[in-house]
């Protein structure tokens, strides 16, 4: 019986030691968001906003919002036009799906690639994941929400809701950020990673 509990009590210090080490580094990613954000030199806010600028608003860490995925690629992958939040329309092409199950329930969102001719120049593959949920305008962004993968994050997909942010946009109207497809509007509040900059 000693045995048990000395096995469970390190089991339980060990997922805690975990827990506490993903909650730093998230927490580390967002005070480098603020430090970023705070700074007049590399800011995207407005004159009047960076002024009071206290911080990003954030919800709570929430381990339950980072979730296995499995990755298919697409066959064909037609290009079109994305819609952003002013005339500008860039190029895109789906790249592939993330499926994964999040409250019991499956959801799929889709993968798109960049296909303008100055990231195309690089060689690199560059996979965006634009999002909205029942959370978008409301307390989140009602533009969406994204999220950016690389080639080797494919492998064994993580898709991870903390890390997830706002578009330049959501901060100052001067940007042109693309509005998430239909395709990828999630049934499910998102209450995680960025929450929305102005009520």
């Amino acid at each position: 019986m000693k045995n048990f509990i000395l096995f469970t009590s390190l089991t339980f210090m060990w997922f805690s030691l975990t827990s506490q080490t993903y909650i730093e580094q998230i927490q580390q990613h967002r005070d480098s968001i603020n430090l970023t954000f705070g700074d007049p030199e590399q800011s995207i806010l407005t004159d009047e906003d960076l002024l009071g600028f206290e911080g990003v608003h954030f919800y709570p860490i929430d381990e339950e919002f980072r979730v296995s995925a499995k990755f298919r690629k697409k066959i064909i992958g037609r290009k079109f036009k994305m819609k952003t939040s002013t005339s500008r329309t860039p190029t895109y092409k789906p790249y592939g799906t993330l499926t994964f199950t999040l409250k019991g329930e499956k959801y799929k969102l889709t993968l798109y690639q960049n296909l303008e001719p100055r990231l195309m120049s690089t060689g690199q593959v560059y996979l965006f994941l634009p999002f909205t949920d029942l959370t978008s305008g409301e307390e989140s962004y009602g533009g969406g929400r994204y999220l950016d993968f690389t080639l080797d994050q494919l492998d064994k997909p993580i898709i991870d809701f903390n890390l997830c942010y706002n578009p330049y946009c959501a901060y100052n109207h001067k940007y042109s950020c693309p509005i998430p497809p239909i395709e990828n509007h999630l049934e499910i509040e998102i209450r995680a990673g960025v929450r929305k900059w102005h009520n």
